[in-house]
């Protein structure tokens, strides 16, 4: 799809908020250019722009615990809530010894422009620790998170700030913060956090939902283009949750899932892998690598000739250096931020489509709130409704980004934004400013 988009331009003056290191805004500093970028479509909402540009609360807390040792370890955590226009916060915890400020606070930031661009009622929040939590006991984990909910307790409930797991937290750490935080109010608050067991008010469907999202995406994405799913042939990197929804999700539509990487390793087949058994055999071995397929390189991955390719690792991972050699119609962005500004702008100039992770993977926080939703009514959906609900949903939102797109000339990715943006803005004039 051509766009008449001049590139991002590194660099822009903003007024950043004096917490922040101006010279290296990292992750925050990535999405104030995004928001520059959409600020021309926005019309008259683009005076209430500054409120996109900074967040409306960042704290910061102290994590104390006693070790299993009897040592006291002290960590640092966050909680972003970027903007609460449309909907109370909602944004996954995530826990990782090099979290930062600026990237919870550009999570939050996307969590905003997600929630907006699928049209579900919430803002946008993100939080974290940092901790390595492949250093701690269970015990350990149990108290880390448990103090850090009751630090963050006073901006979290149901009607404000809702967490969900995110990078190395589970439904067992949401149970142990959805218990905390009961403890706190003196009676049982299951939908302060979702992603949680079904147990404890968790929602079918929930697990899958993000790489459901993702072929959804892919396949309507696919349709525009008069690509046909059957036969397609599919590069997918990363197997974990999402990429192995995916994968699987495309192989039973007929498409041929001709390449997967994970941490360990590629492997490749110009026939189409056995994505059912390649499934099985991870889930047995924590890795894709042992699987009888030929193994490449890391670089010949990335050069592969395919219709889709699914980055679903980690951000950062389609770069100025490789952006170059991909070889595909377009890119669905399982991950969050798989895609620098810079290799954006070179697969823009290539005609390779990209769907944006703010739309393509946006299942997830879709099946959350509608698990937020059962826990209000105390009312559960089948599997098979929710799946449905998610479809249409995914759908309506991919179709009225991609005719935002056609009409202005622009990328998904900005289409995407000036949709959210102007709902979020639309919200914030409409409520105007108290007091």
């Amino acid at each position: 799809m051509m766009s008449a988009e001049s590139p991002i331009i590194t660099g822009s003056s903003h007024a950043v908020p004096s917490y922040l290191n101006t010279n290296d805004l990292g992750p925050w500093g990535i999405y104030l250019q995004q928001v520059d970028r959409v600020t021309p479509y926005l019309g008259s909402l683009a005076r209430w722009v500054e409120t996109l540009k900074r967040p409306k609360r960042a704290l910061i807390v102290d994590v104390p615990i006693e070790m299993d040792n009897g040592t006291i370890a002290h960590f640092e955590g966050y909680r972003v809530q970027h903007n609460t226009s449309r909907g109370p916060g909602k944004g996954g915890v995530r826990f990782h010894q090099d979290v930062t400020l600026s990237e919870v606070m550009a999570l939050s930031a996307w969590m905003s422009v997600k929630n907006a661009a699928v049209n579900v009622p919430y803002g946008g929040a993100k939080g974290g620790i940092r901790v390595d939590p492949r250093k701690l006991s269970r015990a350990e984990l149990e108290r880390v998170t448990r103090r850090y909910t009751s630090e963050i307790n006073f901006i979290i409930g149901p009607n404000k700030d809702i967490p969900a797991p995110d990078v190395n937290t589970n439904e067992q750490v949401m149970a142990w913060m959805m218990d905390t935080y009961s403890m706190n109010s003196g009676s049982t608050s299951t939908g302060v956090v979702t992603g949680k067991p079904i147990s404890l008010g968790g929602s079918l469907g929930r697990r899958e939902a993000t790489g459901r999202g993702v072929f959804v995406v892919g396949s309507e994405a696919a349709r525009n283009l008069g690509l046909d799913i059957q036969g397609a042939r599919v590069v997918v990197q990363g197997f974990g949750n999402v990429g192995s929804v995916a994968a699987k999700l495309f192989h039973e539509a007929g498409a041929k899932v001709i390449a997967v990487q994970d941490h360990r390793t590629s492997l490749y087949d110009p026939a189409g892998l056995d994505i059912p058994k390649l499934v099985d055999h991870a889930a047995s071995n924590g890795t894709i690598e042992g699987f009888r397929a030929e193994t490449i390189s890391g670089d010949q991955f990335w050069q592969i000739e395919s219709d889709i390719l699914i980055p679903a690792a980690l951000e950062g991972q389609i770069t100025a250096k490789n952006a170059p050699h991909i070889k595909t119609r377009m890119v669905i962005e399982g991950a969050n931020g798989p895609t620098t500004p810079e290799a954006d702008d070179i697969l823009r100039e290539r005609n390779i489509l990209v769907a944006p992770d703010v739309i393509a993977n946006a299942g997830g926080v879709t099946v959350s709130y509608f698990e937020w939703v059962q826990d209000f009514s105390s009312f559960f959906w089948t599997e098979d409704e929710i799946n449905q609900r998610l479809v249409r949903i995914m759908q309506e939102a991919f179709r009225s980004i991609w005719q935002v797109a056609q009409d202005n000339k622009v990328t998904l990715r900005t289409a995407a934004f000036i949709v959210a943006c102007t709902r979020i803005l639309q919200a914030r004039e409409m409520r105007g400013l108290y007091p």
